[in-house]
């Protein structure tokens, strides 16, 4: 077996009404001074509230409820000056892949003062961070368990940080924290999650490895089985415990087995156009995978994954077929889940697909994980097909 490294989350507490019966344990990790970071929909819902009242009755909470889907850096540094201003022992991300990514380079920033214009990319943040502890309300971007933040710097381009050190001590999955989850952001999300466990496991990453492969599958048979219903039948707590499980699974491999052309072509749609994270991956998905199967490594590895995520489906003994086979059960599953399936539909015009090819070439840490090489012409000919 070749060498690798796998890190995730320390800690993991799973399961309906975690969210406040944790509250002791997260005390003890964050101190009595504790920076709560969420975004404005999940505190005028009232979402956050049974977690804020378990935990203040032993600390000082200060709430930022201003992230925004697509976190600007400008978001990011006033998190940060309020979090110094508060002087906070510990933080904590509530909600979406938003604000948990922003509370991990939040907690970076405050503990260790670096400047985050040298963290970007692979191993560079280097740390200590503030204790961090995270609560996802979506069953899709395994930030919880990945070290990974993703920012949207000067106005359209996306950049991440990716170290082991923001990884958070705790994570909490609560699937009561999803049950309000609109249908269509479950849907999105849930194909996130796929998305996730596909580009993971076809990864070209050197640290391409057995666990992530395992998580990886695993994941698209938790997905497979609960995504419709979760999204037919919200209330589902089974179902929604299931995709918050498939959530964090398909993080945990890709978190090691970095994803690919698929992530690095949805950026331009959320940066420029600020289409969901979940909807844009799944625009383009079929669209790249589609075009990776010309490569026979990946074409045999999406007919693996097949019977994952499709156990009905009928698998040949042709690699190529069967992987066809996939994506097109991929995008029929898109388009019954109630998702857009063309780029037009959102408004996108076509003559954009020339410069989101040309900023999708800037995604080179995530380009270089795709089983075939995508040439700047090849991402506008795969625009093409998604518009």
């Amino acid at each position: 077996m070749k060498s690798f490294q796998f890190n995730t989350t320390a800690g993991l507490r799973v399961g309906s009404g975690r969210a406040t019966d944790t509250a002791p344990e997260v005390l003890s990790k964050l101190g009595k001074r504790i920076l709560f970071i969420t975004d404005p929909g999940l505190k005028k819902l009232g979402l956050i509230d049974k977690t804020i009242e378990a935990l203040k009755t032993n600390s000082k909470i200060i709430i930022f409820d201003r992230v925004e889907a697509d976190p600007s850096l400008k978001t990011l540094m006033s998190v940060v000056d309020v979090g110094k201003e508060f002087k906070a022992t510990g933080v904590i991300g509530f909600g979406g892949g938003s604000s948990m990514d922003v509370a991990k380079l939040c907690a970076l920033l405050l503990g260790s003062n670096e400047d985050i214009e040298e963290a970007w990319g692979v191993a560079n943040a280097k740390g200590p961070r503030l204790p961090l502890v995270l609560y996802p309300t979506t069953a899709g971007t395994g930030s919880e368990v990945t070290p990974i933040s993703i920012i949207t710097v000067g106005g359209d381009e996306k950049k991440g940080v990716s170290s082991p050190v923001i990884l958070p001590d705790l994570a909490i999955l609560d699937p009561d924290l999803t049950i309000g989850l609109p249908s269509h952001i479950t849907a999105a999300t849930g194909i996130d999650a796929m998305v996730h466990a596909i580009e993971g496991y076809a990864s070209k990453s050197i640290n391409n490895n057995i666990m992530s492969k395992m998580l990886a599958k695993e994941a698209l048979s938790i997905l497979g089985r609960s995504i419709k219903k979760a999204v037919f039948e919200g209330t589902d707590i089974n179902a929604r415990t299931d995709m918050l499980l498939g959530s964090m699974m398909a993080g945990m491999a890709f978190g090691n087995s970095p994803v690919a052309g698929v992530h690095a072509l949805a950026y331009p749609l959320g940066g420029t156009f600020h289409i969901p994270h979940g909807l844009s991956n799944s625009l383009v998905l079929p669209h790249v995978l589609r075009f990776n199967i010309a490569d026979n490594n990946a074409a045999q590895l999406y007919a693996e994954l097949a019977p994952r995520l499709f156990p009905e489906m009928d698998i040949s003994s042709d690699n190529k077929e069967t992987s066809i086979k996939f994506i097109d059960n991929l995008a029929s599953l898109s388009k019954e889940l109630g998702l857009e399936q063309k780029l037009r539909g959102l408004n996108i015009p076509e003559d954009a697909c020339a410069k989101m090819a040309s900023d999708a070439m800037k995604q080179s840490r995530l380009l270089i994980n795709n089983p075939r090489e995508i040439t700047e012409k090849d991402a506008f000919d795969i625009y093409k097909l998604a518009w």
